[in-house]
């Protein structure tokens, strides 16, 4: 995943850490963009329209992502890595000019979530489009970690990959699992302090990726609507749920959406905290139910 991890277990057994290690690298070797020989390498490769057995943790994600494609309206979407390679976040590494509009309108016009057919496990293609699962993956990371580790009866941990959390259980002081919520860069607001206990957090920031070009900044994330990273102003998207594979998606959607996709926050029930530039500063929105979170 070229990311870190780390772990803090109480009553941990001997050889935890390789046991986990062995888990990650499974999760790369069936849904890494980066690495060609990956089950989602030879998926992205495969024929259109044949279908294509997927392992079942491959299944279970891109299952789950286009159930939040769907119900964003398309602000996160798996089938883009046509339009990450096009921008130089893919494994094709950076670029020194931007992308033409015929780039991006051709990448578009085989790219996106229609054209991915799932059933149970197996997909196909209906165009070349390309699965990039960055979006998704580490969160599910985080939940196969967490329940590997109740498996074997561990049940207070505190979980991460690539700085997504997942808490379980309480610490050895009865404390439940407090942690504060990513802080934007140059924002002087104080953080938020969360307890994670049975609850993940994950966050999407635009200071996370970024190259500049003709004097303007643009960030690793992608609206696969417009095939353009993200210009409403969004700083970050923390979102607090259950599962951290769907607080993955949902931060990145939210990150997409903007300001109007508190209201979608809303209706899903997230608890989310956005921060916004505005001018010199930030504005923060907390969604109903975070509010009502930090209420209890």
């Amino acid at each position: 995943m070229g990311t870190s991890w780390s772990v803090r277990a109480v009553g941990a057994p001997d050889g935890l850490a390789s046991r986990i290690q062995a888990v990650l690298d499974r999760i790369v070797a069936e849904m890494s963009h980066w690495e060609p020989g990956s089950d989602l390498g030879r998926f992205n490769r495969s024929e259109p329209g044949r279908w294509q057995p997927l392992p079942p943790g491959f299944a279970k994600v891109l299952a789950a992502a286009l159930d939040v494609a769907e119900r964003s309206g398309g602000a996160f979407d798996p089938a883009m890595g046509r339009l990450v390679d096009l921008w130089g976040f893919g494994p094709p590494g950076p670029r020194m000019d931007l992308p033409s509009p015929a780039e991006i309108e051709d990448a578009l016009a085989v790219s996106g979530r229609a054209r991915i057919e799932l059933d149970d496990r197996r997909a196909r293609r209906s165009a070349p489009a390309q699965l990039d699962l960055s979006g998704i993956a580490k969160g599910h990371a985080v939940d196969v970690v967490a329940e590997l580790l109740r498996s074997i009866g561990v049940a207070d941990c505190l979980v991460e990959v690539g700085g997504e959390l997942r808490g379980e259980g309480i610490k050895p002081d009865g404390q439940p699992w407090w942690v504060d919520l990513a802080a934007v860069p140059g924002s002087r607001m104080l953080p938020l302090r969360v307890a994670l206990h049975g609850l993940s957090v994950a966050t999407s920031g635009d200071y996370l990726r970024a190259f500049r070009h003709g004097g303007r900044r643009y960030a690793h994330t992608l609206d696969p609507r417009t095939g353009a990273p993200v210009t409403n102003g969004v700083a970050s998207v923390s979102v607090l749920h259950p599962c951290c594979m769907l607080a993955d998606a949902w931060a990145t959607a939210l990150t997409v959406l903007g300001r109007e996709g508190m209201a979608l926050a809303g209706a899903e029930g997230l608890a989310a905290h956005m921060v916004l530039r505005a001018g010199e500063g930030f504005e923060e929105i907390l969604s109903p139910g975070l509010a009502a979170m930090l209420a209890d």
